[in-house]
């Protein structure tokens, strides 16, 4: 059953990234099409969709994508800072979560009435390429281990972490969709309590040397 759900939150964790990833892409053409429009009323169109598509979609899911990534990194033995391709995705996640939240987000909204800029045309498009680059290594997890060539095995998570990622991750899509814009609170109390947690199944795990 641990291994279901761990399987279920790393399927949710595709779907919301290749989700995220397409919603920017969808952003990038929308502001593309209302920053090359001719009249006001084409221009404004295009934005509002584009400030419709961020609140309802790409926000919520780049936020759920972010706490199943944090999520699976914690509960289970890959951990934060043994790879560089499991750091490097983490430092990424969080650079972008920042910026969508406090620079993206409340530039698309003064673009309802200024109007799209190539700003937020060229931004959009490095999201859509920063998470097509996350998908790139977790493909190919490069670069070895971050300690001397040391990775961690041993014990996964509870079960209950997994199921509570699932659902918290699916009830915030859900919220998102109906309420107009992103709710993530479910995912902060859960990253803190899986974070508190961890401590107690990360304990048990034992240090080997990687395979060649």
């Amino acid at each position: 059953m641990v291994k279901r759900w761990r399987q279920l939150t790393v399927w949710l964790h595709i779907l919301t990234s290749v989700g995220w990833m397409a919603q920017a892409m969808t952003l990038c053409v929308l502001l593309a099409v209302g920053l090359a429009a001719d009249g006001s009323a084409a221009r404004d169109a295009a934005t509002s969709m584009a400030h419709v598509v961020d609140g309802r979609l790409l926000a919520p899911m780049a936020g759920v994508s972010a706490c199943t990534g944090i999520v699976l990194a914690a509960a289970t033995p890959w951990g934060f800072f043994i790879h560089w391709w499991v750091l490097a995705k983490f430092a990424i996640s969080m650079v972008q979560v920042y910026l969508g939240i406090f620079v993206l987000s409340p530039t698309l909204t003064d673009a309802m009435t200024g109007g799209p800029t190539v700003r937020l045309v060229v931004g959009t498009a490095l999201m859509a390429s920063a998470i097509a680059f996350q998908g790139w290594l977790s493909v190919r997890k490069p670069w070895g281990t971050v300690r001397g060539g040391r990775r961690a095995t041993g014990p996964s998570g509870p079960r209950w972490v997994f199921v509570a990622t699932v659902l918290g991750g699916l009830a915030e899509l859900t919220l998102a969709l109906v309420l107009g814009h992103p709710l993530p609170l479910l995912s902060l109390i859960l990253i803190i309590v899986v974070l508190s947690c961890r401590p107690r199944w990360s304990g048990a795990r034992r240090l080997r040397p990687a395979r060649a």
